[in-house]
């Protein structure tokens, strides 16, 4: 047992514990302190990872092969330290309006960071069984956290029904895979799936495993909770929920398609085509009516699945590494648009679109950000969006020599990104076009607001721009996969 691997996972539970003792002896006043703590020791965690002597410095298995250490597990942990750490900045601007337990809403998103760090090394089932319902468990609280709001009661309700279904279809996959093969483990099972290809107990079982998973990454037919809990939620919470746990659920899902199952996938090859359209043209067609922000931003985020499902579908280096890649900029793509949201609505009754009227004469700082954010969802040149939209399809054409349907998945793909440019820059028309103001008082940025908001910027705009590190970074990631 190595358990020297797991130093980054046993430093995340410390702190998460220490986060809940010291607000026993804190002052009422000094616990929003407790916040900007957190933040500093993750950000110290961050950088660690990046030393010769961390845990992530090192490769190897530990419990048997439970728990694996690897590029792919190194790249995951760093993109959820830096999620953490923005989703704290933007939890410490809205704890204003969190009446208690600012401390215990601290430490659950930092246990919910312990799960995906846990989904980043999964090499078997009941790993990933675990880590899922960490993630799961902790943003049934999250989620309903704001109690006195109905909204959030009714978010946190359906995310609890419709998260314990997603359970049950998976423990009783895993229970059907384990059953047929005897194999917990990836490597294992990849040996010995060859000979249950036409086993129906054993596809069975794969297909509730991914009926699971498909909850988690919000692809079609398993998104119907997004809308009502991305707009019921507390902001923090939401942007946690589209990025960290979305991004938590795409890791998950490469480990198991592709060092697990391998001989299934490629069968499957159709299936996952049909789905990644399905999911594209569902989320960008119900997101064109939308006037909240957030139901908008969270049919955008049933779309940006199907997009990251593309790459899943490829089948190839190419397509997982551009996987990776397009999750990086949608981190602080995504990240920026609901800080503004929060910013922006703080005293509003809605969080109707047409709050964002005037926006660019209140806080021109912050009208340029939303503006960049959309325009890098919406796939356009030079932002993130555009190069991660642009790897995913160009896996995807590269495919159709093979298979012919790929050309058709990749026509559906352009017709979202077409259909897209609507709504988002019905956006930025908000934000920009005159119009009545619902408040004309200037808003004013906390310091951690405007560095959180200037690494966003920043990040949209170097992975636009030179896209070679990451991207390298992504491919040497996905050669575990092989």
């Amino acid at each position: 047992m190595n358990l020297s691997l797991l130093s980054l996972e046993i430093l995340v539970t410390a702190l998460g514990l220490l986060v809940l003792l010291v607000d026993l002896w804190l002052p009422p006043e000094r616990k929003r302190w407790l916040g900007r703590a957190t933040i500093a020791a993750l950000a110290l965690l961050l950088v660690s990872t990046f030393t010769a002597h961390s845990s992530c410095a090192q490769s190897g298995e530990a419990f048997s092969g439970l728990f694996v250490q690897d590029a792919l597990a190194v790249f995951f942990k760093r993109f959820f330290l830096l999620t953490t750490i923005l989703v704290l900045v933007l939890a410490e601007e809205y704890s204003d309006r969190l009446a208690v337990g600012l401390a215990e809403y601290y430490a659950l998103i930092v246990f919910a960071l312990l799960g995906m760090l846990f989904a980043a090394s999964a090499a078997n089932l009941v790993l990933l069984f675990v880590a899922v319902e960490l993630i799961t468990s902790t943003f049934y609280i999250l989620v309903g956290f704001t109690r006195g709001r109905v909204r959030s009661l009714e978010a946190g309700a359906k995310y609890l029904i419709f998260g314990a279904l997603a359970s049950a279809f998976m423990v009783f996959g895993i229970a059907l895979v384990w059953g047929t093969t005897g194999k917990f483990n990836f490597s294992e099972l990849a040996m010995v799936t060859t000979y249950f290809v036409d086993n129906p107990l054993f596809l069975f079982g794969v297909l509730f495993i991914l009926v699971g998973l498909g909850f988690k990454v919000a692809a079609v037919p398993f998104q119907m909770w997004i809308p009502d809990v991305y707009q019921g939620a507390p902001d923090p919470t939401t942007t946690f929920l589209a990025v960290g746990s979305k991004a938590a659920g795409f890791v998950l899902l490469l480990r198991f398609l592709f060092a697990a199952i391998p001989d299934v996938t490629v069968q499957w090859t159709n299936l996952l085509m049909i789905g990644a359209g399905v999911t594209i043209l569902y989320g960008n067609l119900c997101a064109l009516p939308q006037r909240n922000l957030k139901r908008l931003l969270g049919y955008s985020s049933i779309a940006h699945a199907g997009y990251l499902l593309l790459g899943v579908a490829a089948l190839s280096s190419a397509g997982q590494a551009a996987v990776l890649y397009y999750l990086s900029g949608y981190l602080f793509t995504l990240t920026a648009a609901f800080m503004i949201i929060t910013l922006v609505m703080r005293h509003l009754d809605s969080e109707d679109i047409s709050g964002l009227a005037g926006l660019h004469q209140r806080s021109p700082f912050l009208a340029a950000v939303m503006a960049l954010a959309m325009v890098s969802l919406a796939g356009i040149p030079p932002l993130a969006g555009f190069m991660g939209k642009f790897l995913l399809l160009k896996a995807v054409i590269e495919q159709g020599s093979v298979t012919a349907g790929y050309y058709g998945l990749a026509f559906v793909a352009l017709a979202g990104v077409v259909i897209s440019l609507y709504y988002y820059f019905g956006v930025v028309r908000a934000v920009y076009w005159p119009q009545a103001a619902a408040s004309n008082e200037a808003i004013t940025l906390s310091g951690p607001i405007r560095v959180a908001l200037g690494v966003c910027v920043a990040g949209m705009l170097w992975l636009g721009l030179f896209p070679g590190g990451v991207l390298r970074w992504a491919e040497s990631a996905v050669l575990v996969l092989k």
